[in-house]
């Protein structure tokens, strides 16, 4: 494809970076603008406070990226970031049960937020045209008289002065923080619809140095909060042998940061592996507290006006409970979708449809991790949102099928296909899937694992 024009990216973290590695492939200049000061190393940084704590890119996630950034996934892994079988080598404690492990082709990757960030970065300063400018504030959007397309950005350098910058293409991939909906008003069009689910999530992450007895010899463990006990933990290996631990709580639910304090709250989770780190395992660094209080999904496809020449990308447009793993996934998942509307564009409609179509595509890229996140939120009374028939009959539906995966893997494996974005939610109604998961509750009671003990059922 032949390159011509310019556009800009406003956010430099990793959605903005998908975005930049897309659009490089059609337009002849690239620039991505961040107002934080950018690394030259992987380190975390004021502007992504989340980048301090576990993050985890799903199955889906790794596929995608490897195929924007060919050998992504085996550089991290060269770089000391372990690669993961996800149903072989982690302990999965869902609802309280312990999910009965086998080998699976769902590999992740287990890195820190500051290693992808770097790498990606350093891919996309390498295309031709890119150019990344830092620290650089966006003050707003420059447009047509008449509003009705996005021309630029008017810009501020940090100890600079105001300047302005043209484009054929602005993309917002700012964040949760999104000054989009503000510029929209103050150029005449609505704001975009939004959904809001609050979730009132506390989570802290800490780095342990990792030994072969940890977690009997995984690379991970996982235990989800329930109705009356809203909390969760994460272990998962990362780069320089070790592992993140992440505590989390919703509905004000708060772990604490002292050893102490971390190690009781540990100890009182499903999962007895999480507990086992904390207490036994060296740190190495400090705790990192952060707080979600909102998943929040913005409806641009519903708007019925929006400037030509601009897009609203990643968590600008979503932003998922973090508990899921699901936004750098989505991510790339939209960077695909961007792709491929930029490679077939229609003859002469230059970026005018490109909004349109870019907006009712990733509706339906995030329809079905948002009904994952919020359907499952939805199972704590505190959750405000409608509970649709449908709604409580599935959360009813997986309840029953986590209790059956603790001696049929086949439903674990359905279970984390879904989980990883790799099949649809309604895989999970697939009738052989259904008859299984009926087999294995009906007519006897699978029981919740003690800490430490195998999977068991009673008649």
């Amino acid at each position: 494809m032949s390159s011509a024009g310019s556009a800009v990216v406003i956010g430099a973290s990793v959605g903005g970076l998908l975005a930049a590695r897309v659009l490089s492939d059609r337009f002849a200049r690239v620039v991505l603008i961040d107002r934080d000061v950018l690394p030259d190393r992987p380190a975390a940084r004021r502007a992504v406070p989340q980048g301090r704590q576990l993050h985890v890119l799903l199955s889906r996630g790794k596929e995608a990226l490897d195929e924007l950034f060919p050998g992504l996934s085996a550089e991290l892994n060269a770089r000391g970031a372990p690669l993961v079988d996800l149903h072989g080598d982690v302990h999965w404690y869902n609802d309280g049960y312990r999910m009965r492990r086998a080998p699976s082709p769902l590999i992740a990757v287990g890195m820190s937020r500051p290693l992808l960030e770097d790498a990606l970065r350093a891919r996309v300063a390498a295309l031709p045209g890119v150019e990344i400018r830092s620290p650089v504030e966006v003050l707003g959007l420059i447009t047509t008289a008449d509003g009705s397309r996005v021309t630029g950005v008017r810009l501020l350098p940090a100890g600079g002065v105001e300047e302005s910058l043209a484009a054929d293409l602005v993309v917002d991939s700012g964040g949760r923080g999104s000054r989009t909906p503000i510029w929209l008003e103050s150029l005449g069009y609505p704001r975009p619809a939004e959904e809001q689910v609050r979730v009132g999530v506390t989570y802290v992450t800490r780095s342990y140095l990792r030994e072969p007895h940890h977690l009997e010899g995984l690379s991970g463990a996982l235990t989800n909060a329930v109705p009356g006990q809203p909390r969760a933990g994460i272990v998962a290996a990362q780069e320089d042998g070790r592992y993140a631990v992440a505590l989390s709580g919703m509905l004000g639910e708060e772990p604490p940061t002292d050893d102490e304090g971390m190690a009781a709250f540990a100890d009182s989770l499903a999962a007895p592996q999480v507990g086992e780190v904390v207490r036994t395992a060296v740190p190495s660094g400090p705790p990192a507290t952060m707080r979600f209080p909102v998943s929040t999904r913005r409806r641009y496809e519903r708007l019925r006006r929006f400037p030509a020449g601009y897009l609203v990308f990643a968590d600008a447009l979503c932003s998922f409970n973090p508990i899921y793993g699901q936004g750098m996934t989505v991510a790339a998942l939209e960077a695909l979708l961007l792709r491929r509307l930029l490679a077939v564009r229609p003859s002469g409609a230059g970026t005018d449809t490109l909004a349109r179509r870019f907006f009712a595509g990733a509706a339906k890229v995030i329809d079905g991790p948002w009904s994952i996140a919020v359907g499952t939120d939805l199972r704590f009374a505190e959750v405000s949102g409608r509970r649709s028939p449908k709604v409580r009959f599935v959360n009813a539906y997986v309840h029953r099928l986590h209790q059956a995966a603790t001696a049929d893997p086949v439903l674990g494996a359905a279970f984390l296909r879904v989980l990883n974005l790799v099949d649809p939610p309604t895989r999970l109604l697939a009738p052989g899937i259904v008859l299984r998961v009926l087999r294995g509750s009906l007519g006897r009671r699978t029981a919740r694992v003690p800490a430490g003990e195998p999977a068991v059922r009673t008649s």
